[in-house]
């Protein structure tokens, strides 16, 4: 199938009232784990990498991979650069052919946020790309070494950076974290509530991972239309290869069994969300 812009993705998941998942890969097995698990349930999904990962996962190697894995899928596939910091790899790649990109500038004031967007909007029209923003600002970090404080998105605020960049998507933070969530997380939908009804834009929570299934679907009816999932994902496949090497952690393992768990892993989560999404028989 030929690759999807994001745009149109979440332009249908708008009109259909279910939420697109965003699944964090870091290598080929989570790659085909996630297409599985698309495929088997006939869902949308978009394959995303956080430029902090690409030390571990360079874009050189893994974007062609993803892009090759979107575009064998049987179901519709687009392929995002999450939480983009700098215009060389936002750059880099939109020129392996990502069909979106994620400008984070949460970290700098209004001003500053809304004239980086602008610019890797700009860039992002030259090849037909989306372009996802974050305003407010997300607790914890995408590679949990810091713990950024949440800052709820200001209404007042998302509409001024809206009306002023005309962005695709806006990631808002409602009490979300990156990471592992220390207790029950408290989401303010009165003020997702509002944005929503105050722009016309997709909507992106971060900080899947550990939201339950009610306050998903909660957020979906409330504008949530992109969800990003990364922690869960890891951990599952990290989960499935510790129980093949069972209570005996020094026995030999065969290399393509942990191939296999790892993408079993991925299969599992991403299948759990997909279903979650309501997005299932939406491909």
């Amino acid at each position: 199938m030929p690759l999807l812009d994001m745009k149109e993705l979440l332009k249908k998941a708008k009109k259909e009232k279910y939420g697109v998942g965003a699944f964090s890969i870091a290598n080929m097995e989570m790659i085909m784990g996630t297409i599985k698990a698309a495929e088997e349930l006939n869902s949308p999904i978009i394959l995303q990498i956080a430029e902090v990962r690409l030390n571990y996962s360079p874009l050189y190697l893994i974007g062609p991979m993803m892009l090759e894995a979107a575009k064998k899928a049987k179901v519709p596939v687009a392929v995002h650069l999450d939480h983009g910091m700098t215009l060389e790899k936002i750059k880099e790649a939109l020129e392996l052919g990502f069909t979106s990109v994620m400008i984070d500038g949460s970290q700098y004031p209004l001003e500053e946020n809304i004239e980086i967007t602008k610019k890797v909007i700009e860039e992002a029209k030259k090849y037909g790309a989306t372009v996802e923003a974050e305003i407010g600002r997300v607790g914890g970090s995408e590679d949990g070494k810091e713990n950024h404080g949440i800052v709820h998105t200001d209404v007042a605020e998302a509409e001024k950076f809206y009306n002023e960049t005309k962005v695709n998507a806006l990631a808002v933070a409602i009490g979300n974290a990156h990471g592992v969530y220390k207790g029950d997380p408290e989401l303010n939908f009165e003020i997702l509530d509002s944005i929503n009804r105050t722009l016309d834009v997709p909507l992106v929570l971060h900080g899947g991972s550990g939201i339950s299934k009610e306050d998903f679907r909660h957020c979906i009816e409330l504008g949530i239309h992109k969800i990003n999932v990364a922690t869960s994902t890891f951990n599952s496949v990290e989960k499935n290869v510790r129980e093949t090497y069972g209570s005996n952690e020094n026995q030999k393992i065969d290399y393509f069994k942990l191939h296999a768990a790892e993408i079993q892993g991925a299969y599992e989560n991403v299948k759990m969300h997909i279903e979650i999404f309501n997005s299932k028989n939406k491909g």
